[in-house]
């Protein structure tokens, strides 16, 4: 296991969350799930926490209940290396929650995501100040991150 690990509360619907997490990133697993037997505080089978991975990156999935539900002050960034991958995430994960500016979204158990595209970053640290500025405000007003707008605003 590494060293630090997120550590997600859902409230009853960490199993379907995992699934889901685990079906849109092509390079996850799940490792271990734990359900709560016949004598449990909870419904016989039903997943206490479980155990995965997503692209490398290794979570934990609890089902604690409502009484701490997700936040926009703690989100997952997607490092997307093509508009094609921002895109597919972008529909796979925004299905049932909410689509935010700036490329967050708000999938349908509460959790935020950046879905942001590499090209993103480096046209921001461009050596042009002005350049770099016009890749910003061409970003901030988008939802969705388009790779082709902010090539537009870089040459413009």
């Amino acid at each position: 296991m590494q060293k630090i690990t997120p550590f997600l509360w859902f409230n009853n619907n960490a199993e379907e969350a995992v699934m889901l997490y685990t079906s849109v990133f092509k390079n996850s697993q799940v490792h271990h799930i734990s359900r709560y037997g016949k004598n449990g505080p909870g419904p016989e089978g039903m997943l206490i926490s479980a155990s995965f991975e997503l692209e490398g990156q290794q979570f934990i999935a609890l089902n604690g209940g409502p009484d701490y539900p997700f936040t926009p002050a703690v989100s997952l960034f997607v490092d997307c290396k093509t508009q094609e991958e921002v895109d597919e995430l972008w529909e796979r994960l925004s299905e049932g929650g909410s689509k935010e500016r700036c490329g967050w979204l708000k999938d349908r158990f509460g959790l935020s995501w950046q879905i942001i595209p590499s090209l993103l970053g480096q046209l921001m640290q461009d050596e042009d100040p002005a350049r770099a500025q016009k890749v910003m405000e061409a970003m901030l007003k988008m939802t969705k991150i388009d790779t082709r707008v902010l090539m537009e605003a870089y040459h413009s």
